[in-house]
This record gives structure tokens, sequence and C-alpha cells, in this order.
């Protein structure tokens, strides 16, 4: 098991091999295997790169992000003006049904409601508006309204032969459970990518639509 210092030491190495990441302006603390990211980036896409290589290393349990965006005076723009971009992204990118996605901008802040069929929907909007300039963070409250009409016996099968094709070896240690439309997740998994193969086989899965992730770390 990695003490503090050495996973401060993988993570602080982890964001100078980041290309799209300037380590010098984060600061890195660990107590108990929780990271906490602090300083200054200037922009929302470095700042998402910076918490998903932390993420990347073996060890870190959880992740508190502590950064201010600080964007260059050009980078500045109006909240009309950001909500407009995103507007056009989303018809470009995304082939969404019209109006299926509502914005909201405050302070280069996008929020998003409304609701959309698939996960891979929700998960392409926030993707086309991350590198939007001015964006300074996404709020995501879309909501998943499945047409399939998939039982829970039915959803729990399918969600348990996706863990064993995507993460054999985390399979048997995830507990599948099903209510209605809603998957829990729980168990033990070795790192952020097994987590990560977890929850998106669950939210993959025709007829979901909610996830509960109580997947604890192996330490």
């Amino acid at each position: 098991m990695k003490t503090d210092k050495e996973i401060q030491k993988d993570v602080i190495a982890e964001l100078n091999f980041d290309p799209a990441v300037n380590q010098a302006e984060i600061g890195v603390e660990v107590k108990d295997g929780v990271v906490t990211l602090s300083g200054h980036v200037s922009n929302y896409p470095e700042k998402w790169n910076a918490e998903t290589a932390a993420q990347r290393v073996a060890g870190v349990q959880a992740l508190v992000i502590d950064m201010d965006i600080v964007q260059p005076t050009l980078s500045v723009r109006s909240d009309a003006d950001i909500a407009l971009s995103v507007e056009h992204i989303l018809r470009w990118k995304t082939f969404l049904p019209e109006n299926a996605v509502k914005i909201m901008v405050e302070n280069g802040w996008v929020k998003l409601s409304g609701e959309v069929e698939w996960e891979y929907q929700r998960l392409l909007t926030i993707e086309a508006i991350r590198h939007i300039t001015g964006v300074t963070g996404v709020s995501d409250d879309i909501k998943l309204k499945p047409k399939s009409n998939a039982g829970s016996s039915e959803i729990k099968a399918v969600v348990e032969a996706a863990l064993k094709r995507r993460a054999k070896d985390a399979a048997p240690n995830i507990q599948v459970a099903v209510q209605g439309s809603e998957v829990k997740l729980t168990g033990k998994v070795l790192n952020w990518s097994e987590r990560y193969l977890a929850t998106h086989s669950a939210w993959s899965t025709p007829g979901v639509s909610n996830v509960k992730d109580h997947m604890v770390f192996t330490r």
C-alpha cells in the first residue's frame, strides 16, 4: 500500500507527464489517500485534465478540487455570448432533438438540464462544450429517460454480463442491485479505471435511468 508521500509524488509526476496541464500552477496535498488539488489554472479544460490525471494514479482514494480558473483578459466573454456558443456547438456536434437540453450560464459556469435517452448523449453534450472559450465549469443535471421497457432482472443480467466482458478481474468483487430502472453498484475496485468501467457498463445498459456508485477502493 502506498504512503501519502508516495501518492503525492506520483500525482505530481502524472501532472508533469500530461502536456495539457501546467503542473507549476497546481498544488498537491494528500491525506489518507485523499488528494487535494489547489492553485490557479487558465481554463476549464486544463482543470478537467488535471482532475483526470490525478485519478489515473494508483492509490488515490478520493479527489478534492480547490482550483480556481483565472482566465486571460482576451478569454473573458459575456454569459449571453457563451450561451449562444453552447447552443451552436450542441446543434453541430450532438444531433440531439431540438430543446432536449436546456442551457443556463452564470459567470461563465454552464448549467445543463433536460432529458436524453442514452448516457452517451449526456456525455457527448458535456464534452462538446468543455472547450468553449470562456467556460469556467459545467453542472450536469441532464436526466436519462430511456425508451426501453426492460425489467429489473433483465437489466441486472445485462450489466453483469458487460462487467465480465469489460472488467473481468473486478467483476467478481462488484455487486449489482437493480430497482426499477436504477442500478446500485457496491463492492471493491482496485483503481479509477475499474470504477469507470463498472459505472459505464451500468449507464450503457438499455433501460437504466440512474446509477448509484457505492463502490470503494481496495487499499
